[in-house]
């Protein structure tokens, strides 16, 4: 009979360090002067001013050595680089996609798709907005429609598959619309906007169904495919002994092309593609890659970062990589459930999301109570978080009016291979700290606006 003590062994990282960097505290004074001068927006603060940076794990994460001595294979001609060849081998090999695009990074990819599938007037389906894909979008001429399951708007709820779509919402927009007035519906695996929740592979399957029946394209947003992968292996019934590459391999073939934001899952700090089945789409996509980022075999990478990406996305694929990766957010995740700090469930792929309505129900979303939230923890500790709320919601396009979100969240996001869990305990002792003191944090007022993705350089004062 199997010991208790073999049940319950703990776990480590499936790799050493070999190189370190060094980062500083600041006293709370500096981290005052700090914060204000960035006008309480964390992603204007300077990062030799922050302790524990998760802003993003976008392009923040550590590469492997493998990584690192692929950097020195770069083969930097202007056309047909080799590495370019490598990337577009590994992608058909690992993803399904028969073209590849490669662009500087995701936004790139979403520009591109947009320009050639979108025309004035369409409307574009998805299982939850993201701030740069939803604006290509409408700088395309589309009108995106969110068509994700109620559940993923209610932050406690335990549904486990939050990103699915639901079908009975799609199917009206067909109904009201027309097919032909849908050029493709917008898949994210991993939806960021949620608390990086996944979507299951039933859903996929009954989305293809439908959209073959109705000659619609599904567009792939992959950029955390992985991670979905391992949630549809831990949660979903018959995927229990499947490995991550196997499951990823089955989404992408459920979709018709995809975006990708390489900075994330392929664990390099720059770089995406766009990958397309469609010969002719691919044939408009070449051509129009040269317009904004590059010759269609490089598309505005150096040959050392395609290397990278290439070796990054095999590396993103392995189990024992996937496992550690999704533990120590989920570590984080249940430090901060013990202190009783809001957070959504089910525990999301690449980071924590704390509930910034529960967290300071006093403050109104009028007054920007995310944003607040995350000018209080980095005060407290010097730990670097984001607005995932009204902020990051933008503006209706055709009222002016806040897009008021029924979540409004500050995202601790992990990046991959960097922080240990220390550097975890140290955050979530943090928040503990911040909500024992909540009824002290008051809302702000926003003092400067950017017209696109305010998110980035809006500047607030406290009200």
């Amino acid at each position: 009979m199997e010991s208790n003590s073999k049940k319950h062994r703990s776990w480590a990282e499936p790799y050493k360090m070999k190189m370190v960097e060094l980062i500083r505290m600041t006293d709370p004074a500096y981290r005052e002067e700090a914060i204000k001068a960035a006008g309480y927006n964390t992603f204007l603060l300077k990062s030799e001013d922050v302790y524990i940076d998760l802003l993003t794990d976008s392009g923040t994460s550590a590469m492997s050595d493998v990584q690192w001595a692929g950097m020195m294979m770069g083969d930097e001609a202007y056309a047909g680089s080799r590495n370019f060849y490598h990337l577009e081998a590994v992608i058909q090999k690992y993803y399904g996609y028969k073209h590849v695009v490669p662009t500087h990074q995701g936004r790139g990819a979403e520009n591109i798709v947009s320009k050639i599938m979108i025309k004035p007037g369409d409307i574009i389906p998805g299982n939850m907005y993201f701030t740069t894909t939803r604006l290509h979008q409408e700088l395309a001429g589309g009108i995106f429609k969110d068509v994700i399951i109620d559940e993923a708007h209610d932050s406690l709820n335990l549904f486990p598959f939050k990103g699915n779509i639901d079908m009975n919402k799609l199917q009206k927009l067909v109904d009201t619309y027309g097919a032909s007035k849908i050029p493709y519906v917008s898949v994210a695996t991993s939806v960021n906007m949620a608390g990086g929740q996944p979507i299951s592979i039933a859903n996929l399957k009954e989305l293809r169904a439908f959209t073959l029946k109705y000659g619609i394209k599904v567009i792939h947003d992959m950029t955390r495919v992985a991670e979905n992968a391992w949630f549809i292996k831990m949660r979903e019934k018959g995927y229990e002994n499947k490995s991550v590459a196997e499951i990823v391999l089955e989404i992408c073939n459920l979709t018709d092309g995809a975006t990708m934001s390489a900075k994330k899952d392929a664990l390099v700090n720059i770089g995406g593609f766009l990958a397309l089945n469609d010969d002719e789409l691919y044939e408009e996509a070449s051509n129009m890659v040269v317009v904004y980022e590059g010759l269609h075999t490089y598309g505005g990478l150096a040959g050392r970062d395609m290397e990278a990406m290439a070796i990054g996305i095999v590396e993103s694929v392995s189990d024992d990589h996937i496992r550690a990766r999704i533990g120590q957010v989920e570590y984080l995740g249940h430090k901060l459930q013990d202190a009783g700090v809001p957070i959504v469930l089910p525990i999301g792929g690449h980071g924590i999301f704390v509930d910034a309505k529960r967290f300071l129900p006093h403050v109104p979303q009028t007054a920007f109570p995310a944003q607040a939230l995350a000018a209080e923890i980095y005060l407290d500790s010097g730990v670097r978080s984001m607005e995932r709320g009204i902020v990051s919601a933008g503006r209706n396009s055709e009222t002016g009016d806040h897009n008021f979100p029924e979540l409004e969240l500050v995202r601790l996001t992990i990046p991959r291979r960097v922080y240990t869990q220390a550097h975890m305990d140290v955050v979530a002792e943090s928040l503990a700290e911040v909500y024992a003191n909540r009824e002290n944090i008051r809302g702000l007022k926003m003092v400067f606006e950017p017209k696109y993705l305010r998110f980035f350089q809006a500047k607030f004062e406290k009200i």
